[in-house]
C-alpha cells in the first residue's frame, strides 16, 4: 500500500476500451507525518477520490484487478481508501 495525496486527473480520448469510464488520478506519495515523500504513481480510482485528499493505493496488478473485478484489464495502481486520520 502507498499513502498519498490526489495531485491532478488524467483525462484521455483515446483508451483501452476496458479503461472506458474509469477515472486516472495522479498520486504524490506522501509519509507517515503527510509531507511530500517524493514520487508519484498513476491509479485507477475506484472511490470516487478527490484532488488534495488522503488516500490508499493498491500497487499490486493482480490486487488491482481483483479491487476493480477485471482480470484482462492493464492495470497496476487502484485508489482503494481515503484517509480520514492518521495516528502514530
Amino acid at each position: 500500500m502507498i499513502l498519498g495525496r490526489v495531485a491532478g486527473r488524467i483525462v484521455s480520448t483515446i483508451h483501452h476500451p476496458s479503461m472506458a469510464g474509469r477515472s486516472l488520478l495522479i498520486v504524490d506519495k506522501v509519509g507517515a507525518d503527510g509531507e511530500l515523500a517524493g514520487g508519484y504513481v498513476i491509479a485507477v480510482d475506484a472511490i470516487g477520490a478527490g484532488w488534495g485528499e488522503t488516500v490508499l493505493v493498491l500497487d499490486e496488478g493482480n490486487g488491482a484487478r481483483q479491487i476493480l473485478r477485471a482480470p484482462g484489464v492493464p492495470v497496476r495502481s487502484v485508489v482503494v481508501g481515503v484517509v480520514d486520520q492518521i495516528d502514530g
